[in-house]
């Protein structure tokens, strides 16, 4: 039956299992490692309370017991007895396990169960029939000769089994303790609490993973590690049911129960005859892409067994006796069945194919269902039809299929929901759904190495998906799985229950995650938090796949030197936990943190260096060259982590590096990884301007001599020039002084005006020492107004004559009022992190409200809560969030300023007809609009979504306004306008932005 929308049954003495001696991660505890008042023993005294079950229960169930008696084995080192018991013999057979027991099994399916339900009139109206739904507590008396049982009772079959597991994790067995290594919590004793657990049926139905473009890190893992290296007779595949069953305990232990098999050479119920009956029963709930219609494996099957064209229009027969052998084959199973047809390898149908064509193939495909399941109702055989790419196409176009499949509607691949269920829409028996990416191969870059998604952007975006009804599937693409494990979890998770985070608590997930996985204290677990936010916002402002060398601006902010001090202050962190922790714990702890910040550092770094030893080179310093080098040494760093991770644990995980990822040149996967373009200058000439070169920040061009980037002309250029202001986010400006050849000298730099301090003074420049920053600050005490100073940076090189340069650097010396408070212009810009107001204003129960770590710089904020009745506004009327700022220059003076909002990527979820759109407006002025998601052709996505400079790429859509404003205090208000959209920064440039990815630091707030 579905889920129901209250979804907890609260147990007593609930409590954030984190905040407890308890190890688990957004559930209700009730485990306790010592004796108290209202406990029931597990194991005390080394002694373990025995297990009993029913012979007739689910054998899922019996499987999920022994694990879980194993569970209790590894954390206490006592193994507890497991027995069947029947019900007629029970008193005898009971008399030689003492007073106390624990009791397991399904209602209503486990005659013990009903026994003591029954005879104690156990009170389990809060499971009763409901989906998944489960409690435990202590019953006095449950059968004759027994004092007391701790009693698990299960709705149904997966509801035992997650009671079972959710108690196994409160143990301290982390769910992924095969997975990723992740040792056991040791207590020598374990006690329940009287209450107990409960949970009611999960927010989500059905909870999925999809393992997807699985070559080469997963297919060749396996091959290695599940057979004999030759794979299935027809298909090579290694996705055996040795495979696949230490995947259904790990899908049940993280609370799902749902899968779609690995697919683009792999046939899961052609590669093991035993993968399909093994699912079924562990208690795994089997479907198959949404390109795969009716249990079948496209386009392997039909390449191997299929007759002609995978066309119904032309060749219906052959394909409609395909789907009859596919629908045999599973009948004896519990399957989720997918309708619809695409493309024979997830590629558009023809253009042929039209709507009344993709009815009938619906219609034909309950048809099979009718005659397989001998039914003339399939109405509570579950079917889903999946609105992928174009196929949301035909379904805008008009195309409809019967109300109890459920529609699912999916993301862009990039994270991003492309549509949700419309008020009309929410009431369809067959519910809806939403399948969603944190892996992809296509347009406009495969992204499938290493960890790149926010969990912060899943729950904004599966939040939607909840307020909306779209709860009866979800459907994870997680590649290979391996390094998605955490986010994997997370989505499982969020899908068990959704209510248990608001983006408040959201930080607390990583909290426990880490707590649970390495045993560490709070403050320690709040650094791992930190630092898995920091690298998964790193890696989600620009997907690894998509860095190139001049991503982050080599001169604008100090851009790509910041992002690489924050990744850098990460690897730091990170080695010191991971040198902190025992040997048994270092494994899990570099797969799941270490790697993934070592390996994004090493990337990032090799980007940047080869980025400056290129622009060195054009600026004709010899430091082109030590960048050179470090390129090639990172390059070789980067294999060596692969080999790293290879070699752990004996090469446990040999092959799961195995993705390319470096120089891709279009969007699908480079062959080989390709060390990025690098160039040298030759160490034994000088540069034909002298000994030393000079580079400003801000520039890329170099003096003396010519230079294309010191002015227009490209000759005969001024000397440098630099500004400065009190409120420019560094304090200071910086002059790099560098080598232009061999020849080694000594420098120094000296101003005329006394406000103007130089650091260093002096230094020496030499081949093993080529560069040298100098740091231009000002004492604004002794500066009135606009003043201007001459610098003269004096090079002495060895047997050559003195050298030397000058430059210009004006002191900007702008005061606001002192009764202001808020943000003040400085370097032409006020730039503003959303969640930074002055004020916000409710309206409807609704208000702007942080979502933390969300984005590429600090955070988001976004109108919540995101209630169902999609409420939306005229600019003006509704929720709006406030910034006071300070401006002393407007747009070339000329009234006005341009004002770009930084917006999280995001579509037009209510449709065409409801497209995003915010308000701006400055003080008592009218509000501007910007509708900035534009309509696109159904089944695609916006035009500007597009390319390696698009919205996704990007991560960010920038929303433009020009509005009208004079010099002075002012506050600007962002209104909302539809309820989706979600603010990242704020940056109002006064004629001095400059080009940059991160767009300027935040400004100085008074």
């Amino acid at each position: 039956m579905p889920p129901n929308r209250r979804r907890w049954a609260t147990a007593a003495l609930g409590l954030l299992a984190f905040t407890s001696g308890a190890l688990a991660i957004g559930q209700n505890t009730c485990v306790a490692f010592k004796s108290a008042p209202s406990t029931f023993p597990i194991v005390n005294n080394r002694r373990a309370t025995p297990i009993l079950l029913s012979p007739d229960e689910w054998p899922g169930v019996q499987r999920a017991a022994s694990d879980f008696a194993s569970d209790i084995e590894q954390v206490t080192s006592v193994k507890p007895t497991l027995r069947n018991v029947t019900t007629p013999t029970v008193q005898a057979s009971l008399a030689s396990f003492g007073t106390n027991i624990i009791i397991v099994g399904t209602l209503g399916k486990s005659a013990l169960i009903d026994a003591v339900v029954n005879r104690t009139k156990l009170d389990v109206s809060s499971i009763e029939g409901k989906w998944e739904a489960f409690l435990a507590k202590e019953v006095a008396n449950p059968l004759p000769g027994i004092k007391s049982a701790y009693v698990i009772v299960g709705a149904d079959k997966r509801g035992t089994i997650f009671a079972l597991y959710d108690h196994s994790e409160q143990f301290g067995v982390s769910p992924w303790y095969w997975w990723a290594d992740v040792p056991t919590t040791k207590h020598p004793d374990l006690f329940v609490t009287s209450a107990g657990c409960a949970h009611g049926s999960p927010t989500v139905q059905y909870r999925a993973i999809f393992l997807n473009d699985e070559q080469p890190a997963l297919q060749n893992w396996a091959m290695e590690k599940f057979t004999n290296g030759t794979g299935a007779a027809l298909t090579g595949s290694p996705f055996n049911h040795f495979f696949y069953t230490k995947l259904f305990e790990l899908i049940l232990r993280l609370k799902g129960n749902h899968l779609w098999p690995a697919q683009w050479s792999s046939a899961f119920g052609v590669d093991d005859p035993q993968n399909q009956a093994l699912a079924d029963w562990y208690g795994i709930v089997m479907g198959t892409s949404h390109e795969e219609p009716m249990m079948r494996s496209i386009p392997v099957e039909w390449n191997l067994f299929g007759k002609g064209a995978w066309d119904y229009g032309t060749n219906a027969q052959a394909v409609y006796d395909f789907w009859v052998e596919g629908a045999q084959r599973a009948k004896p199973f519990e399957n989720m069945w997918t309708v619809g047809m695409r493309g024979n390898g997830d590629l558009p149908l023809s253009e042929g194919e039209n709507v009344q064509l993709l009815e009938k193939v619906v219609s034909d495909q309950r048809q099979i269902l009718m005659n397989v399941f001998n039914t003339t109702d399939v109405t509570n055989i579950p079917q889903v039809w999946t609105l992928y790419k174009e196929v949301e196409g035909y379904y805008d176009d008009g195309m409809r299929v019967p109300d109890d499949i459920t529609l699912m509607w999916t993301d862009d691949n990039w994270g991003n929901i492309r549509r949700t269920p419309l008020l009309s829409e929410r009431n369809r028996t067959g519910g809806a759904g939403v399948y969603y990416h944190v892996d992809y191969v296509g347009d406009p870059r495969d992204y499938k190495w290493i960890t790149s998604s926010q969990i912060e952007k899943t729950f904004e975006q599966m939040s939607l998906a909840v307020a909306r009804n779209a709860t009866k599937i979800w459907v994870l693409n997680v590649g290979d799985m391996k390094p998605y494990e955490m986010h994997t979890e997370f989505f499982l998770g969020l899908g068990w229950d959704a209510s248990r985070w608001t983006p408040a608590t959201l930080n607390n997930f990583v909290v426990a995650w880490a707590q649970r996985e390495f045993d560490l204290s709070q403050s320690d677990a709040t650094e791992v938090a930190s630092l898995i936010h920091n690298v998964t916002r790193h890696n989600m402002r620009r997907k690894p796949e998509l860095l190139n060398s001049t991503t982050y601006s080599l001169v604008n902010y100090r851009e790509a030197e910041t992002v690489l001090a924050e990744l850098q202050n990460a690897v730091t962190a990170s080695t010191r936990l991971y040198n902190s922790l025992s040997e048994n714990k270092k494994a899990a702890f570099f797969q799941l943190v270490q790697h993934p910040i070592l390996a994004t550092t090493t990337l990032t770094n090799m980007w940047v260096s080869a980025g400056i030893n290129n622009l060195r080179a054009s600026q004709a310093c010899l430091s082109a060259n030590d960048y050179a080098d470090q390129v090639e040494n990172l390059f070789l760093q980067d294999a060596q982590l692969e080999k790293d991770y290879h070699s752990l644990l004996d090469g446990k995980w040999d092959h799961m590096m195995d993705q390319t990822h470096v120089m891709y040149y279009y969007w699908q996967q480079p062959l080989t990884n390709t060390m990025p373009m690098i160039t040298k200058v030759q160490p034994s000439k000088q540069a034909l301007a002298g000994a030393m070169r000079i580079a400003i920040e801000g520039s890329l061009g170099a003096w003396p001599g010519d230079n294309v980037n010191n002015c227009a002309q490209g000759y005969g250029c001024p000397n440098p020039s630099l500004t400065l202001d009190p409120f420019v986010p560094a304090g200071n400006r910086y002059v790099d002084v560098g080598a232009g050849g061999p020849t080694p000298f000594t420098f120094t730099v000296a101003a005329n005006k006394p406000w103007l301090k130089i650091s260093p003074a002096n230094g020496s420049i030499s081949p093993s020492s080529p560069e040298q920053r100098v740091f231009l600050s000002v004492d604004w005490s002794q500066v009135t107004g606009a003043e201007t100073a001459s610098l003269t940076f004096t090079a002495l090189p060895k047997n050559q004559p003195k050298l030397s340069v000058g430059a210009t650097f004006t002191a900007n010396k702008t005061v606001v009022p002192s009764d202001f408070k808020g943000f003040v212009e400085g370097d032409g810009t006020v730039t503003i992190e959303a969640a930074h107001a002055s004020r916000n204003t409710t309206v409807q129960g609704i208000s702007w409200t942080e979502l933390p770590n969300h984005g590429r710089t600090l955070s988001a904020v976004t109108p919540w809560p995101r209630g169902g009745e999609d409420l939306n506004f005229t600019a003006g009327a509704g929720p709006s969030i406030e910034y006071d700022f300070f401006l002393f220059n407007t747009k070339n003076q000329g009234g006005n300023v341009s004002i770009t909002a930084l917006v999280s990527p995001a579509l037009n979820t209510l449709s065409d007809a409801r497209p995003l759109g915010l308000a701006l407006q400055i003080d008592d002025g009218a509000p501007h609009t910007n509708h900035f998601v534009p309509t696109s052709v159904p089944g695609q996505v916006p035009a500007p979504w597009n390319g390696v400079d698009g919205w996704v790429a990007n991560s960010i859509i920038s929303v433009p306004f020009v509005l009208p404003v004079e010099p002075g205090a002012h506050t600007l208000k962002v209104w909302m306008i539809e309820p989706t959209v979600v603010v990242q920064k704020i940056v109002i440039d006064t004629g001095g932005v400059r080009p940059s990815y991160l767009g300027p630091p935040e400004s100085i707030r008074v």
